[in-house]
């Protein structure tokens, strides 16, 4: 059954929603407020990197059921479902803004259909479904929870075979109606209160947080006593209460969603009374994760790195994106420059120059004369270029892998050092 459906806003969660809703069959509008992005939306041409979602993209468009329009106004007037895709940034108490949700639930207000449905797919703090029904100001409309668990590099894939549907709502119809349109996607669908919803979303983010950190700070201890990571994450996936996923230690976490939603968790508990100290814990180990990787090229550098010149192979937060959002390599990079280290860079999903980093366009044209090479996004291509030529071009051959990605034991037959983490 086909159901009118209007997002409100194509940023990342707002473009995959509304691509995925066209792909299962509704009839969708987009409403964004740059004139420009609507007209490249509508030519079915996307602004971000994301694997999968230029094909439904353009599919949706190409069908009819997926159009783009400027202002909320020309996407609301006869939709049954609004969709909420605004974004929720990180304000300076560490709390979300909810001033662009409250801006756009006031603009929607005055033109919704009676007996219509405001989704909340924006990740909001416990209690917003009243804050967005006080700024609708309409009694004949119902306002749900309904958070989005989509991964960069791979959100086309966790929106149409997702883990779960989690919706949070106090009224039984609009509860019926928000799961008619999951009809085809196979998956178990949650129904809860609104507070029980937002705080999954929360829960879930922070949790994926704590085992990251957890992870790195084992891999400190193997480095210590001379274990290998990869055995003891093998050892620990096996156990099916803790499962193999999220264990790869690496730079620390970062991106758009980890560092807002972990910060943000805190904060939701310290307004409801409760100081959570190991979710604090969580962001310190992360912290100290950065410092321990500019740790490893200042060692690898026997201890000069002012004036030396550091390669690095990533940007981006994770593979398979261009986002740079809170982006452990950038971070890490920064703190480099900061301490006089020259910084060229190579990442496929980042074209721009950046503040203190030289943006290359080629991997190889990134190690020329590089004292050391680091490895800080887990691009599967990093793998398989030519190391021998990487050797040749390098001032000196060493390499630290933040991503455990490069062969350490073929390295090192070519010359190199090498160092992973939690690898002696």
């Amino acid at each position: 059954m086909s159901s009118k459906i209007a997002i409100i806003g194509t940023g990342y969660v707002g473009l995959t929603t509304g691509a995925c809703f066209a792909h299962l069959g509704h009839d969708v509008t987009c409403a964004d407020i740059d004139s420009s992005k609507v007209d490249m939306l509508n030519r079915g041409e996307i602004p971000i990197l994301e694997p999968g979602l230029d094909k439904i993209v353009k599919e949706g468009v190409d069908s009819g059921r997926l159009k783009f329009v400027l202002g909320s106004e020309n996407a609301v007037t006869d939709c049954e479902f609004a969709f909420l895709c605004v974004p929720t940034p990180q304000g300076e108490d560490d709390s979300a803004d909810l001033s662009y949700i409250q801006a756009a639930a006031r603009e929607i207000g005055p033109l919704l259909p009676p007996e219509s449905v405001v989704v909340n797919k924006s990740t909001v703090p416990v209690g917003s479904t009243k804050v967005v029904e006080r700024h609708l100001g309409r009694s004949d409309v119902h306002v749900i929870s309904n958070p989005e668990f989509l991964r960069e590099g791979s959100a086309v894939q966790d929106f149409l075979h997702p883990d779960r549907v989690v919706i949070g709502c106090s009224n039984t119809t609009a509860a019926v109606k928000a799961q008619s349109l999951y009809l085809g996607v196979k998956a178990p669908i949650m129904v809860t209160d609104p507070a029980s919803a937002e705080t999954i979303k929360y829960a879930s983010n922070a949790f994926l947080a704590t085992k990251i950190s957890y992870v790195n700070a084992i891999a400190a201890v193997c480095e210590a006593v001379g274990a290998n990571v990869s055995d003891v994450t093998l050892g620990m996936g096996y156990d099916r209460r803790i499962g193999d996923m999220f264990l790869n230690p690496g730079p620390g976490w970062g991106g758009s969603c980890f560092p807002k939603d972990t910060r943000a968790m805190i904060k939701i508990a310290e307004n409801a009374g409760y100081h959570f100290h190991l979710l604090n814990g969580v962001v310190q180990v992360n912290e100290e994760q950065f410092d321990r990787m500019v740790d490893k090229v200042e060692n690898a550098l026997g201890g000069q790195v002012d004036g030396a010149t550091v390669a690095s192979w990533g940007l981006t937060f994770k593979a398979n994106t261009d986002d740079l959002r809170e982006s452990p390599a950038i971070e890490i990079l920064n703190r480099l420059a900061a301490k006089g280290a020259k910084i060229r860079a190579y990442d496929p999903g980042c074209k721009k120059q950046l503040e203190n980093i030289e943006v290359v366009a080629d991997p190889y044209e990134a190690v020329d004369g590089a004292d050391v090479l680091c490895v800080l996004t887990e691009w599967d291509d990093f793998k398989w270029y030519d190391m021998e030529e990487v050797g040749g071009r390098m001032g000196h051959r060493r390499v630290v892998d933040g991503r455990n990605l490069l062969d350490g034991h073929t390295l090192k037959s070519k010359g190199f050092t090498y160092d992973g983490v939690g690898r002696r």
